[in-house]
């Protein structure tokens, strides 16, 4: 980066390389190493201070998406690569005509994760929690949504244990010369020149002193151009631009209140300009956003949210009091329950259960809400089977604003409606749904689907051990006083994007690869413009990012 000039100024400045990567995030790391890995000098272009790069992945719960690993294995987990693909296609659920590529990616993807992904992992030092958890439960049937399997594998070190090996064969490069970092540069627009894309352009802004994650200056002090023989685009979603999420919200029915699982930076502001260098984006409309979201009682950027990832006990009712249908159980469908929430006409709802509930199932995603499983601290871990134990959780549910504790439901919907300023939850009405969800409880049997589904995930060893509780009395005294939690959309992911073939080259509108342009992670709807058409099987973000940031970074270097 060029020294400051006396009044403050950056002059113009000119970057040269073989290839120009969009973004510091996992893909744009993954990319960069793969060039520099095959002998290209590389230049890393990010908006955002020094501090926060690895982008979203290192605020991640670090899940990866495997297909019948050891893990799944040793838990006796019967999986295959057909299972798991019949449960992509089944949640996907591709009906557009440039879903194709989308498809495509989605069994290369697949194909992946059952074979070469967990030993390209594993040789690169990452390792896996061995206790696999189940997300996306489904519920509909053999055809339907969801993860037949449990398939979610925790990396051990959370999001910043996936991002650090990269970081570090990137700072290898960096000390060899090969690579070279701008942070603070705002790509804005990319040169063509004969057909093909060539260079990228835009803003350098002041020098920041924001931490990471935190919403930094947009000011100015000078411009840069790029040039390469190949740009990556890594410059991720749209999570973190609410007026942009709202524009592209099916339906146009966004709810009027938002929560941001995402920082502020996440701003989806450079897609525009690889639209305009001929890339074909598709798939704007299908986002994933998540209904399970609580206010960080200590926020790091505007409206930051947590995603609670429940176990199946809870009552999850909506904003007038009334439960979910099944299978709209907690952790079964997330796009469902979304959809028949706002249906409702309200931007909430709730989870209503106990402490002994609420201690063993909820969990909170995020490595800074794991510090055991971020800082690979055994001991700590071990405290999870304590429920006493003090731990983020506990921490939210006796100081989050979100969450109300009662001795009965009666005085819990007083809270409730004291919580929102409204009338919405009838007393009655809430302290009958308690009574008979613990009438079905007392019976030893039931025809609660619910209460099913939790004796059938209790077979599951992880779940038994530290996922799910024992079916008991919601008002049994010995468990504690009721909880609601207030649940809002959380922002988070974008699931379309720039279209790109299996080479991760961006596609134009006439199908053929834009010379010189590609993408990866969620700038790509994590390949193919959209790879998990309308619902992601979880676990699959990383992974896509790490899938096709590879393509791209090795493509890029082979073409220049």
């Amino acid at each position: 980066m060029p020294s400051n000039a006396r009044d403050g100024v950056h002059s113009q400045a000119t970057i040269e390389a073989d290839v120009v990567v969009v973004g510091a995030g996992l893909s744009g790391l993954v990319a960069a190493a793969q060039a520099y890995a095959h002998g290209k000098r590389v230049a890393v272009l990010d908006q955002e201070p020094p501090v926060s790069v690895g982008g979203q992945a290192h605020w991640s719960f670090g899940g990866l998406f495997l297909v019948d690993s050891p893990e799944q294995r040793r838990l006796g987990v019967k999986d295959s690569p057909e299972l798991a693909l019949n449960d992509w296609l089944a949640s996907a659920g591709f009906d557009r005509s440039e879903d194709s590529w989308a498809r495509r990616w989605a069994e290369a993807y697949v194909d992946f994760a059952a074979g070469e992904k967990r030993r390209w992992l594993s040789a690169l030092g990452i390792r896996i929690f061995p206790l696999v958890q189940w997300a996306e439960r489904g519920g509909y049937g053999p055809q339907g949504h969801g993860n037949t399997v449990p398939r979610f594998h925790v990396t051990w070190g959370t999001g910043p244990g996936v991002v650090q090996p990269f970081l570090a064969k990137v700072n290898e490069g960096v000390a060899r010369g090969r690579i070279a970092f701008h942070f603070r540069h705002r790509a804005s627009h990319m040169t063509t020149t004969a057909g093909r894309v060539t260079g990228v352009g835009g803003e350098i802004l002041e020098a920041s002193g924001a931490g990471r994650g935190e919403a930094s200056s947009r000011t100015a002090v000078g411009r840069f151009e790029a040039s390469a023989g190949a740009i990556i685009v890594t410059t991720g979603g749209i999570g973190g631009n609410h007026a942009m999420v709202r524009r592209q919200w099916p339906g146009g029915n966004a709810p009027e209140h938002l929560l941001s699982g995402v920082p502020a930076s996440v701003d989806g502001g450079f897609l525009a300009a690889a639209g305009a260098a001929g890339g074909k984006l598709i798939n704007g409309d299908r986002m994933w956003h998540y209904p399970e979201g609580i206010h960080n009682h200590s926020p790091v950027w505007p409206s930051h949210g947590i995603r609670i990832l429940p176990g199946p006990s809870a009552l999850w009712i909506d904003a007038t009091g009334r439960q979910l249908p099944a299978p709209l159980f907690p952790g079964f469908d997330s796009l469902g329950a979304l959809r028949h929430i706002l249906a409702s006409g309200h931007g909430h709802s709730w989870f209503v259960c106990n402490r002994t509930i609420a201690l063993k199932e909820f969990a909170l995603s995020g490595s800074e809400q794991n510090p055991d499983l971020t800082g690979k601290d055994i001991r700590l871990l071990a405290s999870r089977l304590n429920p006493g134990g003090d731990s983020p959780l506990r921490i939210f549910l006796d100081h989050g604003v979100d969450f109300l504790q009662a001795a009965t439901a009666t005085e819990l919907a007083g809270k409730m409606n004291s919580l929102t300023g409204s009338a919405l939850i009838d007393p009655g009405l809430l302290d009958s749904l308690v009574q008979d969800r613990d009438r079905q409880v007392a019976s030893g049997l039931g025809k609660d689907p619910q209460l099913a589904a939790i004796r059938a995930a209790r077979r599951f060893a992880t779940d038994k051990i530290m996922r799910v509780a024992p079916p008991h009395r919601l008002t049994d005294p010995q468990h504690g006083p009721l909880v609601a939690v207030r649940l809002s959309v959380l922002t988070r992911k974008s699931l379309g994007g720039l279209q790109t073939d299996l080479r991760s080259r961006v596609l134009g509108v006439s199908g053929d690869p834009v010379p010189g342009l590609y993408a990866a992670g969620e700038a790509a709807g994590f390949g193919g413009g959209g790879i998990h058409g309308y619902r992601a099987l979880e676990g699959t973000f990383l992974g896509g990012c790490l899938f096709s940031g590879r393509a791209a970074g090795r493509d890029a270097a082979a073409s220049v």
